[in-house]
């Protein structure tokens, strides 16, 4: 493919690309380019807005280029404090190494594994001392750090930055120049971050890397970034029922901008569903339909992918019950009663006792088709229960 071909594929959805006369060069003198992206494991779970980013690591390794995919397990011990308006809690050694482990088999799911490199940044970085730090942070200076918007926001309104909070950008600036990277690809809220590498890859007389910055998908919620701490993701590993169902909640006007960053269509053929949605020729509903099969299908099959609009038009739109529910047994051991929010707690559907809590005060669980509002409301070990948990979980209970 012609330079000016990839070009165009490459810059689609692009927020900004410093600078594109340095991608054409590189495009044009180097046969294979190093891109890449940083990760830290901060969750077990990548979701859809991780995606963004890797869908365009994903092109590259099309036009034939090595993606080296960082994982950030030293990094995470700081925590990147990018978007944040406080410090951000540390992990612990065995949450990284847990959500490290995650993070690598679910990347697979959108990259190319035999053009793939993944690297662990507590490789290099492990191994500097404290001299090595010093000399580091030398290279640059806290007016620069400051003019970062959330350091200058949060120094502004008197919040607290701690001083390890400034290694960050300088640690995933040293990444860079470990790899010599050639192009860098992040978030909008990575900008600073990804300058810094540009910086010191010239200080020590690397050709500098040229930076894609991608928009920063909505969540579920619609407001708020997509993140699992806000609880408004859509996890790539969820069931084919879960990503189907989440892409289906959300607006039709949102729906565009999924499309755009998600789906793999050219720019005409949305181009073409959109006008076919304003001539009302095209229900906004089979538009979104058309998004979730597509998604899912990504990351499953096809007739997962089949199934899951079955299940949603079934569970959701006609409200019955799914034709499989996954079974829970409870040992009753000499209880005749459990209490219903500690027999969900079990099932481990719902992440806590006060969520499982809040759904039941809000109407959302029923069992054996009876909305339950009491969160002291208790069941017998002599039944079997179907539970519906919210609109999309199903589970049936027995005792023992």
């Amino acid at each position: 493919m012609d330079i000016g071909k990839q070009l165009e594929i490459i810059k689609r959805g692009v927020v900004e690309l410093i600078s594109e006369k340095e991608l054409v060069d590189k495009l044009k003198n180097k046969k294979k380019l190093i891109i890449k992206l940083g990760l830290d494991p901060t969750s077990p779970d990548i979701h859809l807005g991780h995606t963004v980013v890797m869908n365009k690591l994903r092109q590259f390794q099309d036009f034939g280029h090595e993606v080296c995919l960082i994982i950030g397990d030293y990094t995470a011990r700081i925590g990147d404090p990018s978007g944040r308006s406080a410090t951000r809690p540390a992990l612990t050694e065995n949450e990284i190494k847990w959500n490290a482990a995650t993070y690598t088999e679910q990347a697979f799911k959108v990259l190319d594994e035999s053009k793939t490199k993944i690297m662990f940044n507590s490789q290099w970085l492990g191994v500097m001392s404290g001299i090595d730090i010093i000399k580091l942070a030398a290279k640059y200076n806290v007016a620069r750090m400051l003019e970062r918007d959330d350091f200058e926001k949060r120094y502004k309104s008197g919040e607290s930055i701690r001083i390890h909070e400034f290694l960050y950008p300088l640690l995933q600036g040293q990444d860079s120049v470990e790899l010599k990277a050639d192009i860098e690809i992040g978030g909008t809220d990575q900008k600073f971050n990804l300058l810094v590498g540009r910086d010191l890859q010239r200080e020590v007389g690397i050709d500098p890397q040229v930076i894609l910055t991608m928009p920063l998908l909505v969540g579920t919620d619609g407001i708020k970034k997509m993140s699992k701490s806000y609880d408004n993701y859509i996890g790539i590993s969820e069931s084919p029922e879960e990503i189907f169902g989440k892409i289906m909640s959300i607006s039709d006007e949102m729906m565009w901008n999924y499309y755009e960053l998600l789906s793999w269509l050219s720019i005409e053929q949305i181009a073409e569903i959109k006008k076919h949605v304003a001539d009302e020729k095209l229900h906004p509903k089979k538009a979104k339909e058309k998004l979730g099969l597509e998604i899912v299908a990504r990351f499953y099959t096809n007739d997962d992918a089949d199934r899951a609009k079955e299940h949603f038009d079934k569970v959701i739109v006609n409200k019955q019950q799914p034709d499989v529910v996954e079974e829970f047994v409870v040992d009753a051991s000499d209880k005749t009663q459990f209490l219903l929010v500690d027999v969900i707690a079990q099932t481990k559907v719902v992440k806590s006792k006060s969520e499982i809590k809040r759904m039941i005060q809000q109407g959302g669980v029923s069992v054996n088709s009876n909305r339950i509002t009491d969160i002291y409301a208790s069941i017998s070990t002599k039944d079997v229960y179907d539970i519906k948990i919210g609109k999309r979980k199903f589970v049936r209970i027995r005792f023992k």
